[in-house]
């Protein structure tokens, strides 16, 4: 009996102290540094985006933020950190080294993307207007949130100008047609 009840007692610390060293042992080994943003590890961030930023073992440093308009990220300790136009991987970066200059030693930090800058979507849809952006989002998912097209709206294709460009784009519209965060879709008039 007693030694049922030390293997269970076993077997129960091994279960709690199992998933903290092996991820311990994942931070020693470097794999602290993550970016998971979205699908797409080349996203850009950009002013609106709202980030949860980690740094493993300081809490105090660790929380939400949001791109501001100034596009950067306002972070205790080390101030702004330029975010907007670069990749979750670039900022995490920065944020390390700028804490590893004279405030932590060996800092691990991780980047998610809670939610993203809103998108555009104008022109032959019911209901043109801004609306929350999400990963793996379609043309066709962005006129269905804008309540669908219109009985004028060209179904051939789409003008779109990417957040950063100064011209939109006339592109064929395809159901895997990608809209990004920052986006303005125009749906067009057909002329037949």
């Amino acid at each position: 009996m007693h030694h049922n009840l030390l293997t269970r007692l076993l077997a129960l610390f091994l279960f709690c102290i199992g998933p903290v060293a092996v991820a311990q042992e994942a931070v020693q080994a470097g794999a602290g540094t993550t970016a998971s943003v979205a699908a797409d590890g080349n996203y850009r961030l950009g002013v609106a985006d709202k980030v949860r930023i980690i740094v493993f073992n300081e809490p105090s440093l660790s929380g939400e933020f949001a791109v501001g308009d100034n596009g950067t990220l306002s972070l205790p300790l080390i101030g702004d950190v330029k975010a907007s136009g670069r990749t979750a991987r670039e900022v995490v970066g920065d944020v390390e080294a700028r804490l590893a200059d004279g405030y932590l030693r060996e800092p691990r930090v991780s980047l998610d993307v809670l939610t993203y800058r809103p998108f555009w979507i104008l022109g032959e849809v019911s209901k043109p207007g801004e609306y929350a952006s999400s990963s793996g989002l379609t043309v066709m998912n962005a006129v269905a949130r804008a309540e669908g097209f219109t009985y004028r709206a060209n179904k051939r294709k789409v003008f779109i100008k990417r957040s950063g460009e100064s011209q939109e784009q006339a592109v064929k519209l395809t159901p895997d047609l990608q809209v990004y965060p920052g986006d303005t879709v125009r749906i067009g008039e057909r002329y037949f």
